[in-house]
């Protein structure tokens, strides 16, 4: 998932994907795995991307 965030202010820390992976980790019996976690896996991972509209890496990671 690619965003468009004009600012860092606007990148989430949180999102429901992030939180329903979360409580699908937990049931499977992971621990330490909450939405924050989760979604700087996301981050890290390449599974979202955040860098915002002005950012030098931005053309060049969402094509």
């Amino acid at each position: 998932k690619i965003n468009h965030f004009k600012d860092r202010s606007e990148v989430p820390a949180i999102t429901a994907e992030a939180e329903a992976m979360s409580k699908a980790l937990k049931k499977a019996g992971f621990t330490f795995v909450g939405p924050t976690i989760c979604y700087a896996y996301m981050q890290a991972s390449g599974m979202v991307m955040d860098h915002t509209v002005d950012c030098d890496r931005y053309a060049i990671l969402s094509r």
